[in-house]
């Protein structure tokens, strides 16, 4: 994990969508992009990338969905290529940071705010990717408090 200097752009894979967030220049706060299409998957990495490149990311985060007991199954498997594939693809650090249960809470974060069900399915993704970052975000900055 590098010290993160810059934008750091954030991929929630997912089979059907890929929710991404951003963070601001100095990498403090997460904030929701967008969501985009996971087919056709033969140029999401390229997609990917040049949304990296648009949003000026020095640093990219991609979910590793584990399950609830920690082990990797074949979702995790496929967030692992895309990582390595980033990072082929962009020349730039690639981490992949634990998601259990982001989509879930990101779902109940838009239950509670009153946002209604097909609006949810159009921004959980991005919601998860926003909470993805910033919990990624807090754990360099705690890393750093702590010398």
């Amino acid at each position: 994990m590098t010290g993160v200097v810059g934008r750091v752009l954030a991929i929630d894979p997912g089979s059907r969508r890929v929710g991404v967030a951003v963070s601001d220049p100095s990498a403090t706060i997460a904030q929701p992009l967008s969501v985009i299409a996971a087919s056709p998957e033969a140029t999401l990495v390229q997609r990917l990338a040049a949304l990296a490149r648009e949003e000026e990311a020095s640093e990219l985060v991609v979910g590793l969905p584990r399950r609830l007991d920690g082990s990797l199954g074949p979702e995790a498997q496929a967030a692992r290529s895309l990582a390595d594939e980033l990072r082929r693809a962009t020349g730039l650090a690639v981490t992949l940071v634990d998601e259990r249960l982001t989509s879930a809470a990101a779902e109940r974060a838009l239950l509670s705010g009153g946002v209604s069900r097909a609006r949810r399915r159009q921004l959980s993704d991005q919601v998860a990717a926003t909470m993805i970052l910033q919990s990624f975000l807090d754990s360099v900055r705690l890393r750093k408090a702590r010398g």
